[in-house]
């Protein structure tokens, strides 16, 4: 039996995430890959059952990285304000940092794989921010209302920025760059559409 090269493994990956990115998830495929990261099919099968397998394990470890980025230098017990601004810093420097990933983590996230690297990668970050936002409200820093809305109040502001960022340019084609600024007066907004 072969044994497994971290480094084949990782260009493997990388690779896999490139090409789901750039064809979607029906013009991927194994012996594509295999040509791509120029080793052989059973090479691929070394790592991965078959594609489903490769699909689900990308999904859930960025899913995972992603979220684990979402807590760094958070609490659960942060005032709001803060922990959202904290939420927001680690959104922004994850999304920036990693663009082919979260754009693949968004491929599959809206996919029939969702439910699956979903729920291996979202359980302990459910568990947090429920308790995050549970807190809030207990200490009226926010205001009751659906998790649908709140998440779609809170992010969307900041995925549209970082969005027209990477794509660098906004919704009129001009050039566009996040800024500090730009970032700062979009959390303020929300903070006030947020808080009592």
């Amino acid at each position: 039996m072969r044994t497994r090269d971290t480094n084949k493994e990782e260009l493997v990956k990388q690779k896999a995430i490139e090409m789901l990115v750039k064809l979607g998830i029906e013009g991927f495929g194994m012996n594509r890959l295999a040509k791509e990261c120029g080793v052989s099919v059973a090479t691929l099968y070394i790592y991965y059952a078959d594609k489903e397998d490769l699909i689900k394990k990308i999904g859930i470890e960025i899913g995972q990285d992603f979220f684990n980025e979402m807590v760094k230098d958070f609490s659960p017990s942060m005032p709001f304000k803060e922990g959202l601004r904290k939420q927001w810093e680690n959104r922004a420097r994850f999304t920036i940092k990693y663009p082919l990933n979260v754009a693949c983590w968004e491929l599959l996230s809206h996919s029939s794989y969702r439910d699956c690297i979903l729920e291996k990668s979202l359980f302990d970050f459910k568990t947090i921010m429920g308790d995050f936002l549970k807190n809030a409200i207990d200490k009226k820093e926010l205001v009751c209302m659906p998790k649908e809305i709140f998440w779609s109040i809170a992010y969307g502001p900041l995925y549209t920025l970082l969005r027209f960022h990477n794509e660098g340019k906004n919704m009129a084609g001009t050039p566009f760059k996040l800024t500090k600024e730009a970032t700062d007066e979009a959390f303020e907004l929300v903070i006030k559409a947020l808080t009592p």
